[in-house]
């Protein structure tokens, strides 16, 4: 199970969530570094948690600005392994963000107009590079109703299974730096099921260790958190202890 720490960047700066409210997001505090400078806190996370995988939103690019292209291009530049969040709406916008270096492409259900666009988008850049983010607030889908006239989550990942995604992340915004523990876990543990050949990842919500737990056991592939790493809740050594509880399940 790989963990993804977060930065979810508005206007150059890493903010930390709040439950979806993005207008209420500020920046951060961190105990792993005194800056909210996203170079600065990538940096942290390499050398504090020994990860260099960072799973980027860039808040203002999803309200229809440019993508902050020097900073992705910077973090690639430094080595990091980037997947991004810039509110993909075609599949220019995919092209555009692996050009500038970005390794895996999160194509949203909150800014893809359909599911012919998923399709589209993963039959030419490849299933491997895209990840489908499931985007749910408080249970509620956020895809277009007529573009996504789905009633469920669990009907939604199949419907992406269908045009191609073998990636997939289950994100509930309202769980976004809320503490309230990750969501969905029996369905994530179904889906698993009933597509084994899907790698699914979750975010939103993580505590402590325990919730790590709960999620291998569903058989996650990843995680996102921010809240619990930049507070010291979940440290170097609980990440390290839960890859070695892995590698011997």
């Amino acid at each position: 199970m790989l963990i993804y720490p977060v930065m979810d960047l508005k206007g150059g700066l890493v903010v930390r969530g709040a439950g979806g409210d993005r207008a209420r997001y500020r920046r951060i505090e961190s105990r792993l570094v005194s800056s909210a400078d996203p170079i600065r806190v990538a940096h942290a996370f390499r050398e504090g948690l020994g990860i260099d995988r960072v799973y980027v939103a860039d808040l203002d690019a999803l309200g229809g600005a440019p993508p902050a292209r020097e900073i992705l291009e910077a973090l690639s530049s430094d080595g990091f392994h980037l997947l991004v969040d810039t509110g993909v709406r075609s599949l220019e916008d995919a092209g555009e963000l692996l050009r500038i270096g970005v390794r895996d492409v999160i194509a949203p259900l909150e800014t893809l107009p359909d599911p012919r666009a998923l399709e589209h988008i993963i039959t030419t850049l490849g299933a491997e590079r895209i990840v489908f983010s499931l985007d749910l607030k408080g249970g509620a889908h956020l895809g277009h109703p007529s573009g996504w006239p789905h009633p469920d989550a669990e009907s939604l990942a199949h419907e992406a299974y269908r045009r191609g995604a073998r990636r997939i992340l289950l994100l509930d915004l309202a769980r976004v730096g809320s503490r309230g523990g990750p969501a969905y876990l029996n369905l994530l543990g179904k889906l698993a099921e009933e597509l084994p050949d899907v790698d699914f990842l979750s975010g939103g919500g993580v505590r402590s260790r325990d919730d790590l737990v709960l999620l291998a056991e569903t058989k996650v592939r990843g995680v996102l958190m921010a809240s619990a790493l930049h507070d010291g809740v979940v440290t170097r050594s609980v990440l390290e202890d839960i890859e070695r509880s892995a590698a011997t399940s």
